[in-house]
């Protein structure tokens, strides 16, 4: 089996990191485009355009399901990649996972890029699955972009002034860009209260990973043999796993256990 997983950047390593330990017999096709970043800034009408290529890029390699591991290119573009793509590709968008945050009762907040802060489709799931709870929506500036190049000290900037402005009272803090999740012990460190209980952190890698293998009627299993093939796409092109990705787990999980295909 082959999974595609599409993204600006290494966003999709937390989401791919999922797949193979589900499935590490599977066939792994990361398609990016790095030298576009961020998107988040992006007019939705860009972010439409670069996440089409990004996700024709994936599918020239005929993958049997292609995750958008992206809430960003979801909010905008899921629907323009699922009206070319499907029914052919079975096509997997990322939500942020707000209602599991919010049935443990609130007040939640939000993490995100500018472009899905305040969308009309972030607003859509926090008023079917959040009726009732408070929910705070805090944009991120700046945090995508410093995750991507693996920069420390702006992502520790960006997280400081996100927190600053994250009510002291949230019970669960949801992570609404997937880049966010490679950095969700330090953003767990920034917000959690000295005298509060440890604060959940809600993410969505291990969500769409498992709804990829139920669309092509696949089983996890943890134990097959580590046989996966790994192919990076940069911008269409085949590349290798950049060293800002090889600076976390997830992407040196991939480099160690999934042997690149001639």
């Amino acid at each position: 089996m082959k999974i595609a997983l599409m993204d600006s950047g290494n966003g999709l390593l937390a989401a791919a990191a999922a797949v193979h330990r589900m499935r590490p017999d599977a066939d792994l096709v990361l398609s990016a485009a790095p030298g576009t970043m961020p998107w988040g800034p992006r007019t939705p009408e860009d972010v439409v355009e670069r996440a089409l290529a990004v996700a024709r890029a994936a599918a020239a390699h005929r993958p049997d399901a292609l995750i958008v591991a992206c809430n960003t290119a979801s909010v905008h573009a899921l629907a323009a990649i699922r009206a070319e793509l499907e029914p052919g590709l079975p096509v997997i968008g990322t939500v942020p996972a707000i209602k599991p945050a919010a049935a443990a009762g609130g007040p939640v907040a939000i993490w995100a890029t500018p472009a899905t802060t305040g969308s009309p489709y972030q607003r859509g799931l926090i008023r079917d699955f959040a009726a009732g709870v408070e929910v705070t929506e805090i944009a991120c500036p700046g945090l995508a972009d410093a995750v991507q190049w693996a920069d420390a000290d702006a992502a520790d900037a960006a997280i400081a002034d996100a927190a600053a402005r994250t009510p002291r009272n949230v019970r669960a803090v949801v992570l609404g860009c997937t880049h966010y999740e490679l950095v969700a012990e330090r953003i767990r460190a920034a917000v959690q209260q000295p005298s509060a209980p440890p604060l959940p952190l809600y993410g969505s890698a291990e969500a769409v990973a498992a709804q990829a293998l139920r669309r092509i009627g696949a089983a996890p299993d943890p134990d097959a043999a580590p046989t996966g093939g790994l192919t990076v796409l940069d911008a269409g092109r085949e590349s290798e796993l950049e060293p800002s990705s090889l600076s976390y787990p997830e992407g040196r999980s991939l480099l160690t256990a999934s042997p690149a295909r001639p």
